[in-house]
């Protein structure tokens, strides 16, 4: 991060090791200011005098707090103590005040569906009075208020940038909340007579509560706190970004795909001819680009950002500028961006560390997708294309609906698909040339009957994706065998990975399965993340009492917790934290792992780089050590407590024996261990007594 003083007299610099730097304009002097060993600074902001700067240190994640520092001599002051998330700071224009951002709004809100609080809306902006006499703008002022101020198209600048004083002394006493309510709050600025800021909407990772899985999420505003009427404005619906001009009075807002330049002090008229609302016409920028001297650089930056960001200063002993002098030659015969990509990726590989990845920039595009009709259909005998099986919805997952089984459908097992929108089915190539295009959209299915009779017509929105569909049906199918084989004494739950799809995968049928005697956990296949101490701190749980209302079940103390033992499942697709949570569960205690030896990549990654044209590098930066392992799950893995190998020919004829072992293990636990169960209510003469009473 870099910011300039508004004099120009010198930028200050926010380096990737924590740094706090000064840049002299004109003598090119570089002094440090701070340091943190927490992270990069953030925030940098400068008075208007220029004679101060004001930044957001971080401590402890998620902590950060305000720092100040005098320009000239570069003493440090704390402005806010470090109990909270400080962040964003600006000076007002008129140097009187430091505005900012702060997580210091503790109102929680109870969860839906599980036993829980979270705080999901507590930043609020907040204000330091810099100077001890100046009274908050929020308070009564000797003099009153003014009725109105002066038109501000009309009233001039002043000359020069304001003096800012500052009491160091009782900072942190001074300071106060907006008259606003607590949110969700980015990107505060100071701009003329007000602080302006961005608020957004409260949603779901998933995009699962929007109204139909297709529909925008809700638009982050852009607003306005007027301090001289003392009023909260908004000034944009749908902001993206934004910056204010120098002088306060413009902002360069990037709205809905487009720039504009709109006033600071008001709504932008709709008429993108006026003058308060102008589009910069991005269609004039050109661009001209020597594609092998772009690649050139590309390859000397990624190798600098992963020298200064691998985990180990010395690159665990690998002779990184080496690796890069011998490839460099290669870069003489990359003709495509993809020979790059392929380059960069054997630059990588020479670190031997998980999570060092090149992503190119872009999709696949939003064109016509094949459409998918969610169901298993076959060529049969007679030359007819019939369905064989209809995977079912899962209506807890917008995005695992069944076509085929949707109202209205009526289709069955053994059914045909004899035409696809009036167009006969190819009786080689079957309906799948039909269906090019068609995700999405309706489509009308001419359908015969595996009984006879008359042909049907349904129409169906076939889907450009089936894995949610076939991933849920598979969870069902493993869920339903757990049940079988245990006689229903076995709870089954998969965790698909350790994000925000994992979390709300377990909390599906969490209540229903740990309920039951025991617990198998299957985490193969889990692509990792950053949620397994979540899931941990879930399995960990231990029952130590129980509440037994009159009239209703008996729930344990704490609630959803297991009954009895936890057995967890794991292959070698079980990656990052999916490595994690199996060293976890076995550090802790909590159960066996059965399966096979884990991925073996638990060196972490932030994805914070992009190369000049969009490519993603990541560096492995976050080093991670276990208890009973030490640094040795990386390049190794977990081994499992009991080794079970799932081979080709187990897949191809369905069995599970990794799964089987580990119901096998959960149900000779019971043996010894029965599941707890609640207590019996106490006889007559057995039940509890206050002190004193008759009887006695």
């Amino acid at each position: 991060e870099l910011t300039m003083a508004p004099d120009g007299s010198r930028a200050a610099v926010a380096a990737h090791d924590g740094r706090l730097l000064l840049v002299e304009r004109e003598s090119g002097e570089v002094r440090e200011v701070d340091r943190s060993d927490n992270g990069d600074v953030t925030g940098l902001a400068f008075s208007p005098d220029s004679a101060w700067l004001a930044w957001s240190h971080p401590g402890p994640s998620p902590l950060s707090q305000l720092r100040l520092a005098n320009t000239t001599d570069l003493s440090v002051t704390e402005a806010t103590p470090l109990r909270f998330h400080d962040y964003a700071p600006a000076f007002t224009l008129d140097g009187k005040h430091l505005a900012f951002l702060s997580h210091r709004s503790f109102d929680p809100v109870y969860d839906e569906h599980v036993f829980d609080l979270a705080f999901v809306e507590s930043s609020r902006p907040h204000l330091i009075t810099l100077a001890a006499t100046t009274p908050s703008p929020f308070g009564p002022q000797r003099h009153g208020r003014p009725f109105e101020t002066a038109d501000k198209d009309e009233t001039p600048d002043s000359e020069g940038a304001p003096a800012t004083r500052i009491d160091l002394e009782g900072l942190a006493d001074r300071i106060v909340p907006f008259p606003v309510e607590a949110a969700r709050y980015s990107n505060l600025r100071a701009a003329r007579d007000g602080v302006l800021w961005l608020r957004h909407p409260v949603t779901g990772v998933l995009g699962a509560a929007r109204a139909t899985p297709d529909d925008p999420d809700p638009k982050t505003e852009l607003e306005r706190y007027d301090l001289a009427q003392q009023r909260l404005e908004h000034l944009a619906a749908d902001a993206d970004h934004f910056e204010v001009s120098g002088d306060g009075k413009r902002v360069l807002l990037w709205s809905d795909g487009k720039l504009r330049v709109v006033p600071s002090d008001r709504r932008a008229s709709g008429d993108e001819d006026s003058d308060s609302n102008i589009t910069v016409d991005l269609g004039r920028v050109r661009q001209y680009v020597d594609p092998a001297a772009e690649w050139r650089q590309m390859y000397e930056e990624t190798g600098r950002i992963m020298r200064d960001h691998f985990w180990r200063a010395d690159m665990s002993g690998v002779d990184w500028d080496g690796v890069l002098d011998r490839y460099r030659p290669v870069l003489d015969r990359v003709t495509t961006h993809d020979d790059l990509v392929d380059l960069l990726w054997e630059v990588h590989g020479e670190l031997g560390t998980s999570h060092a990845y090149v992503t190119p920039y872009g999709s696949f595009g939003d064109g016509a997708r094949q459409g998918l009709l969610g169901a298993d259909i076959s060529r049969h005998e007679d030359g007819s294309w019939r369905v064989d099986r209809i995977l079912p919805s899962e209506t807890s997952d917008p995005h695992a609906r069944s076509p085929l089984a949707a109202p209205g459908a009526a289709v069955r097992a053994g059914d045909a698909v004899v035409a696809v929108a009036g167009r006969p089915v190819d009786p080689v190539t079957g309906p799948g040339p039909l269906l090019v295009g068609t995700a999405g959209k309706p489509v009308e299915l001419t359908i015969s009957p595996a009984g006879g009779g008359d042909v049907r017509h349904a129409v169906v929105v076939p889907l450009a994706d089936e894995e949610p569909l076939r991933y849920h049906a598979w969870v069902t199918d493993r869920r339903a065998y757990v049940h079988e084989r245990s006689g229903g004494r076995l709870g089954y739950l998969h965790v698909p990975d350790m994000q925000a799809p994992g979390w709300a995968q377990i909390h599906r049928d969490l209540r229903v399965e740990v309920a039951r005697e025991g617990l198998v956990v299957d985490v193969r296949e889990n692509r990792g993340g950053h949620t397994s101490q979540l899931v941990v701190e879930k399995l960990a749980r231990r029952i130590v009492g129980w509440d037994l209302p009159r009239g209703m079940r008996a729930e344990s103390y704490p609630r959803d917790a297991p009954r009895g033992p936890v057995v967890a499942v794991a292959n070698e697709f079980s990656g990052s934290d999916g490595d994690i949570v199996n060293a976890a569960v076995k550090a802790l205690g909590i159960g066996p792992v059965v399966g096979t030896r884990t991925w073996g990549g638990v060196i972490g990654i932030d994805s914070r780089y992009r190369l000049v044209d969009g490519t993603l590098i990541t560096q492995p930066k976050y080093a991670f050590w276990l208890e009973g392992y030490g640094w040795g799950v990386e390049n190794h893995g977990v081994d499992p407590d009991v080794e079970v190998l799932q081979r080709p020919q187990d897949h191809a004829a369905g069995r599970d024996p990794q799964l089987d072992e580990a119901i096998r293990l959960a149900l000779e636990a019971l043996e010894t261990t029965p599941a707890k169960t609640p207590p019996t209510l106490p006889g007559q003469g057995d039940r509890p007594r206050a002190a004193g009473s008759a009887g006695d």
